[in-house]
């Protein structure tokens, strides 16, 4: 029995996804509007078939959607799925924070005693 829920493995392709330095630049590019398989490409120093194959993944994970215009196909960041990966990242950030903060205190508190001493 997998103890793992369709958000958990969401999670896992998306950080799965985003792991390959091409495709968080595709992400990257797509945070300032769509842009499609050939725009997309541009920059890359790989065919536009490996594009089209790092946009598949994406895709997959749940990143980005493709629309149809015509006969273009835009590609469009997802900003619900990077949700989800902050919201994930935050819960764990915030307790390492709150952990910090108590440290911090403690410290202090010795810190005190030490000066009064």
């Amino acid at each position: 029995m997998s103890l793992a829920t369709e958000a958990d493995e969401q999670l896992d392709r998306a950080f799965l996804a985003l792991a390959d330095p091409v495709r968080r630049a595709l992400v990257a590019r797509l945070s300032r509007g769509a842009a499609t398989v050939n725009d997309l490409a541009e920059p890359f120093a790989i065919t536009k078939q490996a594009v089209s194959r790092h946009i598949q993944v994406l895709e997959a994970a749940g990143l980005i959607t493709r629309t149809r215009d015509g006969q273009r196909r835009p590609c469009h960041l997802a900003p619900a799925a990077l949700e989800s990966l902050t919201g994930w990242i935050d819960t764990y950030r915030l307790e390492a924070e709150r952990r910090f903060r108590r440290l911090d205190a403690v410290l202090e508190e010795i810190e005190t005693q030490e000066q009064e001493k």
